[in-house]
């Protein structure tokens, strides 16, 4: 081979060394773009080429103002987070309207009876003044009633059929007026309160309706007309 033939394959072999050098500065020129920094070297994916130990490789373009999370998180000024905004406190609830109180209610009117009739077949057995069980309890039912009331006087009023004399049917109704003015007042109503009077057949309800009709079955008719009435006089509304 002649001095000439030497000279160009030296040339040409050193040319060659020379783009082989060349080339994989090259590629990593290009792969740094792909990560925007020329600081850290990269391979050949692109990706940043890290030591055995996982550390990254700074090339001599590094300063510390182009560290990057990646490599030197230490030296990356992190953006403060911004804090949570408290969230608004709601404003305190409206008090609930108090409800006026509650007038007291009234108490409950008592109405006392003007007047009662007490059948004396139930007061009283026929052609007597001594009172029944049957009638004692209903003229207890009066007492209660007027317990507590304000009035002036209790009239009781006898009254008998015909059947026998003016004279004796007089004395029957006062009698039977007495008794039961005498059971009211054992059972706490005042003496001076209680009026009696006897009218004896005078004032019959059953007026001309038994005409005719003979022994038990007048006696019968004639029931509605055996009675003492009991008037309250001066009563009124009272609350108990």
């Amino acid at each position: 081979m002649s001095l000439t033939s030497k000279n160009i394959l030296v040339a040409t072999l050193a040319g060659m060394a020379v783009v082989a050098a060349l080339a994989p500065v090259t590629a990593v020129a290009q792969e740094k773009e792909k990560v925007k920094t020329d600081a850290y070297l990269v391979d050949g994916r692109g990706e940043l080429a890290r030591s055995g130990f996982g550390l990254c490789w700074r090339t001599g373009y590094w300063t510390p103002a182009q560290a990057i999370e990646a490599c030197d998180p230490d030296l990356v000024k992190k953006e403060p987070k911004a804090e949570p905004k408290p969230e608004p406190v709601p404003p305190p609830a409206e008090p609930a309207p108090i409800a006026p109180p509650e007038e007291p209610k009234p108490a409950p009117i008592k109405l006392l009876p003007q007047k009662i009739n007490f059948s004396a077949d139930a007061l009283f057995d026929f052609d007597k003044a001594v009172l029944r069980p049957n009638g004692k309890t209903m003229l207890d039912d009066l007492a209660s009633t007027l317990e507590g009331a304000e009035y002036d006087v209790i009239l009781l009023v006898g009254h008998t059929d015909r059947i026998g004399s003016d004279a004796y049917n007089q004395k029957l109704s006062e009698r039977r007026a007495a008794a039961a003015k005498q059971y009211l007042v054992g059972k706490g109503i005042s003496a001076d309160r209680i009026q009696t009077e006897g009218r004896g057949e005078k004032e019959p309800v059953t007026a001309g309706e038994c005409k005719g009709k003979p022994g038990k079955a007048l006696i019968q008719c004639l029931q509605p007309d055996r009675r003492v009435d009991v008037e309250v006089t001066g009563s009124k509304e009272v609350e108990q």
